[in-house]
């Protein structure tokens, strides 16, 4: 019964922020009140990457993650990954006078693996865990942070842009909201997944891994960024997520096997 709960938690998840938004929404329609603004675009943004996040954590097997490092993760991972990206990407437009695609990619997916990297190295070390899909959630954590935070300032923006239009921040919020699980959270859950995965056997073949998978997410969010066909969106967000997916059943039978080795200890 509590796997099966845990396993459905996203549902719920889902439907309590989908109502909570919706009525944040009736309300500032409702009375033309401002104040209701920033609680509709904190609901609108985190919705979809929090049920995102709580759809991976329960599918990765007996290892579950703490929630607060999940919460720790999400926080600090999506501001310093912001700052710090915000940060590099304003001083090579500085000083190169443009930016290509690339280089923003590489510079966000390296932001992002600061916090994973952290928490690896100091919390994390006490406790010896090195599973795999622990890895992949934590920066499908930072990942949702980020992605929360980078839509908040774009419908914040849309805000501004359009004079007052709350039907302009909604569609920025769906919109982004909709793409952010096949986005930042899917890309830096792979890299640090394979971050993981490196310090749990470490290999010149595990290195190459995380290597070619650092590649392949930088890859995947320039593409992103350059193209605005619809079609490029759907191939990207389905080879986002059907690669997320195919990792994390491939770390939980990691783990199974890392159970089955302390047990028979």
């Amino acid at each position: 019964m509590r796997d099966r709960s845990r396993r459905w938690a996203w549902v719920g998840v889902f439907v309590i922020g989908l109502i909570l938004y919706l009525a944040v929404l009736r309300t500032l329609v409702r009375t033309q009140n401002p104040n209701f603004v920033p609680a509709l675009i904190l609901l609108g943004a985190t919705l979809a990457p929090l049920t995102f996040l709580t759809f991976a954590q329960a599918r990765t097997g007996r290892w579950q993650v703490p929630a607060w490092v999940l919460v720790t993760s999400a926080f600090f991972g999506g501001v310093i990954g912001t700052v710090v990206a915000g940060t590099l990407e304003y001083d090579t437009l500085r000083g190169l006078g443009t930016l290509p695609m690339l280089f923003v990619a590489l510079i966000e997916e390296s932001a992002k693996l600061i916090v994973p990297v952290v928490l690896l190295f100091t919390v994390l070390a006490q406790h010896r865990r090195r599973v795999p899909s622990d890895g992949l959630v934590i920066g499908v954590a930072v990942g949702m942070g980020f992605a929360a935070l980078e839509t908040m300032g774009y419908a914040f923006t849309a805000l501004l842009s359009s004079k007052g239009n709350i039907g302009a921040v909604e569609q920025t919020l769906f919109i982004r909201g909709l793409t952010a699980p096949a986005g930042h959270t899917a890309w830096t859950g792979l890299t640090a997944g394979a971050l993981w995965a490196l310090l749990a056997t470490p290999s010149v073949r595990r290195l190459l891994g995380f290597l070619g998978t650092f590649v392949g997410v930088v890859v995947l969010h320039t593409l992103w960024d350059t193209f605005t066909g619809s079609v490029v969106f759907v191939v990207v967000a389905l080879v986002s997520i059907g690669w997320l997916f195919w990792e994390l059943r491939r770390y939980r039978t990691f783990g199974d096997h890392l159970a089955v080795e302390h047990q028979s200890r």
